[in-house]
């Protein structure tokens, strides 16, 4: 048996194609079997006044798709353009290597490994925007 394997703290909240559920009061561990399921733990959810930088808009519109609240047919193209102008201002290797990861990902549709890697690229770019101008 397969799949991806979700575990949940007490009253953690997760959506599930478009379907939130809360655990319990104890930890637990819920099989996901079916390839493909929009998953997204709200704990880790971008709310829209949060997406006021270049990586979070680009977090925030692939959560949109994770949560069904915009087709993927709409959303991925705006994601790609977004991922590419990232690519212009974070030319390290390490983000390139992401950025290369997210892009493979959107391209063949797989949601949530491509916010994964984004995500990676957020304290990144927090220490970019608090550092003064050179």
């Amino acid at each position: 048996m397969s799949g991806l394997v979700l575990k949940l703290g007490p009253n953690e909240r997760v959506l599930i194609n478009g379907a939130v559920i809360e655990n319990g009061n104890r930890r637990n561990r819920i099989n996901i079997l079916t390839p493909n399921a929009n998953i997204l733990r709200l704990r880790d959810a971008i709310h829209p006044q949060e997406a006021n930088t270049p990586v979070r808009r680009v977090c925030y519109i692939l959560q949109l798709i994770l949560s069904g609240d915009t087709e993927l047919s709409d959303a991925k193209h705006q994601a790609m353009r977004g991922v590419e102008q990232l690519s212009h201002v974070l030319t390290d290797m390490d983000s390139r290597a992401l950025l290369s990861e997210a892009t493979d990902h959107i391209r063949d549709s797989n949601i949530y490994p491509a916010l994964k890697a984004l995500r990676c690229l957020l304290p990144r770019e927090a220490r970019l925007l608090s550092e003064p101008p050179a």
